[in-house]
């Protein structure tokens, strides 16, 4: 991987305030709003359910990002990435571990919901803990392939964050880019909408929810 490196042709100073200040109100933004929803899980007891527990799971993978956006806001700032090159493979892995699992976080959002509102059993506590050291532990796998060679880490072009470098055409990282998007996107989003479409199916015939409202 590159070592740390000046800014690219093309990028003036400017550009670069420009893209820190929004990752900045970003990262602030979403640190704020999402601790919010932590929170109110930790202070409200009626919201301390399985299904909110995913919720929250989305919140803290949600969370992620935003700190890596705020890394991200700081090496613009400084106009350069400061954290040399093992500090950019710890940022990739970062930041795509919580992407992913703010991915997956949603799609069991979607199976639980269908599974509170269309079923009449309640989501337990341990199908809940379950699915989410499930999401964050597939999660921190796929993100830690960039690191044993199958993928890679690397700075974008703007030279001040790094994510996967997808310049890359070699067979490795293609073969770990369609891997990964099948497992990673494609199932996640199929679950996503299979959940949703059941729903309003079981929904539209009985117009009412028959699972448990208080879970």
């Amino acid at each position: 991987m590159a070592e740390s490196r000046s800014l690219p042709a093309g990028f003036g100073e400017l550009e670069v305030l420009a893209v820190g200040t929004v990752l900045m109100v970003e990262a602030l933004s979403g640190l704020s709003l999402n601790s919010l929803t932590i929170l109110s899980f930790c202070k409200n007891l009626e919201l301390r359910t399985p299904t909110h527990l995913l919720v929250v799971s989305l919140a803290l993978a949600d969370s992620g990002i935003s700190l890596n956006a705020l890394i991200s806001a700081t090496s613009s700032l400084l106009r350069h990435w400061p954290y040399g090159s093992d500090g950019c493979q710890a940022h990739g892995f970062q930041g795509f571990a919580t992407a992913l699992a703010s991915i997956c976080s949603s799609a069991a959002i979607a199976w639980g919901r269908y599974h509170h509102y269309c079923t009449s059993s309640r989501l337990a506590w341990n199908t809940a803990v379950s699915l989410v050291l499930f999401v964050w532990l597939s999660s921190a796998f796929w993100a830690a392939l960039p690191l044993l060679g199958w993928g890679h880490y690397d700075y974008e072009p703007l030279g001040t964050c790094c994510t996967l470098d997808y310049s890359r055409r070699d067979r490795n990282f293609t073969s770990f880019l369609f891997t990964m998007a099948f497992f990673n996107f494609v199932l996640p989003l199929f679950i996503t909408l299979t959940s949703y479409r059941l729903m309003e199916q079981k929904l539209g015939k009985t117009g009412h929810p028959q699972g448990h409202q208080g879970t």
